[in-house]
């Protein structure tokens, strides 16, 4: 094996966790995992292994809107939109869905054109569709002057672009035409995305019966995942009160069944990381996905930016819609988010199982977002406060610069 690489250290599998541990790489597969004692018997020669504080699969993020000062609801083109990938690869995260925005139509087809590119390349792992059938009452930073009525019509448009790189799309599921026969969930799943219900007003009982209804369609063969998502639980829905449920407590039952994967923006700003660990403890850290919700500012300076057709201020590393004042993303990337979700008192084998293997189930990717024989060898070497050492992605070094 000329290219072998052999990782000593603290091993997160994606699932378990091997307290001293070796990782063996053999060009751009993973060709070992286990205990030393397994690797000696093995045959592995340990004598010139790298010694690493923490090693884990390399991070996966289904929620991302841009980073590095590009924004993929805006990039015209994939050069642009790759300064928002690059961004994210450097800080860990080796598998990457990129998330438009609400837009006018024709704008939502040419963005997702530059997404198909990239997604062709290999450069990220799809796309994502954040609207436009979603909830005025709770559009957070999503343009209420963009958002449309539910159109099945659109969600096929969106796949003839697409194709099989078309992961999910945000709806609300309490407009007409979201859920039911002929309607956006239909279509979505007939193309081969999830339905990621979010951005809703959906009382009581409305997201049950969506998630019930995607779970149904989603037991056919040859889907992507068998569970659907829900976008940024507790962002841009109704709260949970104890007089007026909404649809947290319905997101929150279903997740505990695993039923459907609850996203997280676990950044320190979007949910409170109390909460984070009381969602991972009530419902298991399988049925949670980290995510970013990232927009241009992540790995950026304060400042001026935008999101969309609308502009954002970024203050203390909080994002803000400049008009209005409503949060319009994150600023942190994966490995940012990891590190903080650990000190919020989430144990570090949930929380890597967050931003690795639970959303590669999501994209349906056996691949990615583990270490196991076999697999993609993307790694990602942190040190003991969980700060990013280095990074590889298919067994090669991610350039820092």
């Amino acid at each position: 094996m000329a290219n072998k690489v052999v990782l000593r250290g603290r091993v997160l599998t994606g699932t378990t966790e091997i307290p001293d541990g070796v990782v063996v790489l053999d060009g751009p597969t993973i060709a070992f995992v286990g205990e030393v004692s397994e690797a000696q018997a093995a045959g592995h020669d340990l004598a010139g292994a790298r010694a690493v504080p923490v090693v884990t699969p390399g991070l996966v993020d289904i929620h991302c809107h841009g980073g590095g000062g590009a924004s993929f609801p805006d990039a015209e083109d994939a050069a642009t939109a790759m300064a928002a990938v690059l961004e994210h690869r450097r800080a860990g995260t080796t598998t990457l869905v990129a998330s438009l925005v609400t837009a006018a139509p024709e704008t939502l087809l040419q963005r997702s054109g530059v997404l198909a590119e990239l997604a062709e390349a290999g450069e990220i792992a799809g796309a994502h569709l954040e609207g436009p059938f979603v909830s005025v009452e709770r559009c957070g930073a999503q343009d209420p002057a963009l958002i449309q009525a539910p159109s099945a019509d659109l969600v096929r448009e969106v796949a003839q672009v697409l194709g099989r790189h078309f992961v999910t799309m945000t709806i609300a599921p309490e407009k007409d035409g979201n859920v039911g026969k002929g309607g956006v969930t239909e279509a979505l799943i007939d193309a081969g995305a999830l339905p990621s219900y979010g951005h809703t007003d959906a009382a009581a009982g409305e997201m049950r019966v969506a998630l019930d209804e995607a779970h149904e369609r989603l037991a056919a063969p040859g889907v992507r995942s068998a569970r659907p998502t829900v976008t940024h639980l507790f962002n841009g829905m109704r709260p949970l009160a104890h007089r007026e449920a909404g649809p947290i407590a319905d997101c929150l039952s279903a997740a505990a069944r695993g039923r459907v994967v609850v996203e997280l923006v676990a950044d320190g700003t979007h949910v409170h990381p109390a909460l984070v660990r009381d969602v991972i403890e009530m419902v298991g850290a399988e049925n949670v996905a980290f995510v970013t919700d990232a927009m241009a500012a992540a790995g950026m300076a304060d400042g001026s930016y935008r999101l969309g057709s609308q502009d954002v201020t970024v203050a203390d590393g909080v994002a803000r819609l400049t008009v209005g004042g409503a949060i319009a993303g994150g600023t942190a990337r994966l490995s940012d988010v990891l590190r903080r979700t650990v000190r919020g008192g989430v144990p570090l084998v949930d929380a890597v199982r967050s931003a690795t293997h639970t959303p590669a189930t999501v994209l349906g990717r056996t691949d990615v977002g583990r270490l196991e024989v076999g697999a993609r060898a993307d790694v990602l070497l942190l040190d003991d406060g969980l700060r990013v050492l280095d990074v590889l992605r298919g067994g090669e070094p991610v350039p820092q610069a």
